[in-house]
């Protein structure tokens, strides 16, 4: 497949674009600062602004699935700014790929945006209101714009990342009633991305991820709502 990944520069979306290169995909990797990333055989970095039109309207030209990788830098100002860029550059997407044909599109969020709030505990809450609430209400406000569109997508929610290596242990979390708290590495959500790109089981599903915790009465080998 030739991919377009958003925000692939730094953090998952890097990882997302190691993963796809592994996997014998070639990769247009988009960012602002993509004209500083380093050659590789099968990549195209293209600088650009994933909420200009007019920039995602050539990335898509000849892609067959789009990654939506995006991310802010953390800071104090997470506390009360208002974060659009999410539903921003959702907003700008979907109808491009809508327009061109470009039907499949897994967008990376995070669990606690949209209906995953209820996987957390009332601590969890308290601290995700007061230290993410703004980048998770428009993670939130992307989710809906992505649910509302005729693309074949995923949501990809992981728990806290870490900057780990990948352990290729994950449970994917479908149903609501399997979603819970706990880490993963942004390469093992990264293999994951990949390897749901062509699996029409995965289209329409919000997954969690989370490292593979083993509960009494459950096998090692038992994944949790795993498509």
């Amino acid at each position: 497949m030739k991919l377009l990944v958003l925000g692939a520069s730094r953090g998952t979306g890097l990882k997302v674009v190691e993963a796809a290169l592994a996997a014998g995909h070639t990769v247009r990797a988009m960012s602002r600062s993509a004209g500083r990333m380093a050659p590789r055989d099968g990549l195209e970095p293209v600088a650009g602004d994933a909420t200009n039109p007019t920039d995602l309207g050539p990335a898509l030209e000849g892609v067959d699935a789009v990654v939506m990788a995006l991310g802010i830098k953390e800071s104090v100002a997470m506390l009360w700014r208002r974060v659009t860029l999410f539903s921003d550059a959702t907003r700008a997407l979907v109808p491009l790929m809508e327009a061109k044909g470009v039907r499949r599109l897994v967008a990376i969020t995070g669990i606690g945006a949209g209906d995953s709030v209820s996987a957390l505990s009332a601590p969890e809450r308290l601290g995700h209101r007061f230290l993410l609430s703004e980048p998770y209400k428009d993670k939130t406000r992307q989710e809906e714009i992505i649910r509302a569109s005729s693309l074949d997508w995923t949501l990809v929610r992981p728990t806290i990342l870490t900057a780990n290596r990948a352990c290729h242990d994950v449970d994917v979390m479908v149903a609501p009633d399997t979603w819970r708290m706990g880490v993963i590495s942004r390469a093992d959500v990264a293999e994951y991305v990949v390897r749901c790109l062509d699996d029409p089981e995965s289209y329409g599903t919000a997954p969690v991820l989370a490292r593979r915790v083993t509960y009494p009465g459950r096998s090692p080998g038992q994944k949790a709502g795993a498509v």
